[in-house]
């Protein structure tokens, strides 16, 4: 696929920030400043703005392909993302979404994969893979059926017997409009009000993760200005065949826990230790929307490592 070309302004990130309930510091374009050493002189764009374009481009890819034939043909339920965040993205930043061409395996299972990758001013700032799948990717192990009725729980609260934080969070046509038109998506591919037709993006009710954290942070007392985290990755399998029973005003339920800290688990073989979270969407049945491997740093760490590998 021939690379295109797309820039982000800074109201794409006001409205994708407001739609998704993300309050992160470093995309404020008043509070970014507030932030301690925040090298990045501006707000940034969110992660999940360029998940969701690479969801769109790649629909327009396997349209274009007649791969969307094949992942309805052979039941390829899951749609999986693995993406490396390098670098940030500030608005006005030209970047370039270069998409591969399409590998097919069928061992084990039949799988799509491509091999995705956005730069800007000369610099990788993702890097990844969107892969088709009958079954999940990632966290596919993970067995929530044990968990009690999510709706007798408070809000906010750990689910009892698990380290779980639970938050419920309602779907929105007019916020999941937003994040689309935000993250540089043509939104009448989606929905169409006068026709009743309003298909669900993958990646929107995933990007609720992300005010979700910020919350338990805040209950936690965290502070966002002297110990700010950034996204190193993302691993998210989506079940597309949940995804299309989500209407309008649905809850769903985000669990998040963080895992244990590993002293093998750092920023490219650095001495910078990343924190991991497991975070997980779920429908009133207690069936599993989306699953999401999150990695963490916090930023003084990654700057002490960059200035002492100079």
């Amino acid at each position: 696929m021939k690379e295109r070309l797309f820039t982000f302004e800074q109201i794409h990130i006001e409205v994708a920030r407001n739609a998704s309930d993300d309050f992160n510091l470093f995309h404020d374009k008043h509070k970014w400043l507030e932030i301690t050493h925040n090298p990045f002189k501006g707000p940034i764009v969110l992660g999940f703005q360029l998940n969701t374009l690479i969801e769109y481009q790649m629909r327009l890819y396997r349209e274009a392909n007649h791969e969307d034939r094949i992942i309805a043909d052979k039941q390829l339920r899951f749609s999986n993302y693995q993406t490396i965040f390098v670098n940030a993205l500030r608005p006005r930043q030209e970047l370039s979404l270069d998409i591969k061409k399409t590998l097919i395996n069928t061992i084990p299972d039949l799988t799509l994969t491509n091999r995705v990758t956005i730069k800007s001013q000369g610099k990788t700032v993702l890097l990844g893979y969107k892969k088709e799948s009958t079954k999940p990717l990632f966290l596919a192990d993970t067995d929530l059926s044990g968990v009690p009725d999510l709706e007798t729980l408070p809000d906010k609260s750990i689910v009892p017997n698990t380290d779980y934080f639970l938050k419920r969070k309602w779907m929105h046509n007019g916020n999941v409009k937003n994040f689309l038109s935000g993250s540089l998506a043509e939104q009448s591919d989606y929905f169409d009000d006068l026709a009743h037709i309003a298909n669900y993006p993958e990646i929107f009710p995933c990007s609720l993760t992300s005010g979700v954290l910020l919350e338990k942070a805040q209950l936690e007392n965290h502070n966002f200005k002297m110990n700010p985290m950034v996204y190193t990755s993302h691993d998210i399998s989506i079940d597309r065949f949940l995804l299309k029973q989500i209407k309008n005003s649905d809850k769903v339920y985000i669990l998040v826990k963080q895992l244990p800290e590993n002293k093998n688990n750092t920023l490219n073989n650095s001495a910078v230790l990343l924190r991991t979270y497991e975070c997980y969407g779920l429908l009133a049945n207690k069936e599993v929307l989306f699953r999401i491997k999150l990695n963490l740093a916090p930023l003084e760490e990654i700057l002490k490592n960059v200035r002492s590998a100079v």
